[in-house]
């Protein structure tokens, strides 16, 4: 586990499963129509439970860069932001749009007034992106909110399911924040 403070806000890298965290909002790595699949989705769609799926059903997309928010069903968390990420070498302007994800979760987070979110790392499973160029466009993202706006955040974490997604983030985090 790697903790910093940025502001009065707590941003932390674990390795785990995010769907055994406790946060008030739990962010999906969801696919543009919404309809559940593998890696994190899968996960965060058979611990929550039918009703989240349910509540999926009722919006028609999400576009890439977007995401859309529901219930959080059975995780320990009160809501699960619905993030798309870009597919590698699908989209021209990738970068950005993985950017708008992480920055799209951030406004909702403002607006549902919650103090807590956990991300997973976003489009680096199933949608290819490497590691080592989304994890500092997901920190950067993270960090240049936290700095440049007034957040109801207390809490950020980054959930990293295996060694490798854990230790890209470490030097990305180190690189941008470099330890004193």
């Amino acid at each position: 586990m790697i903790t910093q403070a940025i502001q009065n806000v707590t941003l932390t890298l674990i390795r785990g499963n995010i769907v055994d965290i406790s946060a008030d909002v739990i962010v999906n790595a969801a696919n543009s129509a919404l309809a559940g699949g593998g890696g994190v989705d899968g996960a965060i769609h058979r611990a929550a439970g039918p009703s989240v799926m349910q509540e999926c059903h009722k919006f028609e997309r999400c576009p890439t860069g977007s995401a859309v928010v529901t219930s959080a069903g059975q995780l320990k968390a009160q809501y699960i932001f619905h993030a798309v990420g870009p597919i590698y070498g699908h989209h021209a302007d990738a970068a950005q749009l993985l950017a708008s994800a992480y920055d799209t979760c951030l406004d909702l987070a403002e607006k549902y007034r919650v103090q807590s979110i956990a991300f997973p790392s976003l489009s680096t499973g199933a949608y290819g992106y490497p590691l080592n160029e989304a994890a500092p466009i997901a920190l950067q993202t993270v960090i240049e909110h936290l700095t440049q706006e007034a957040t109801t955040l207390r809490q950020v974490v980054f959930v990293l399911f295996d060694e490798r997604t854990f230790q890209a983030y470490a030097r990305a985090l180190e690189r941008l924040l470099p330890s004193s």
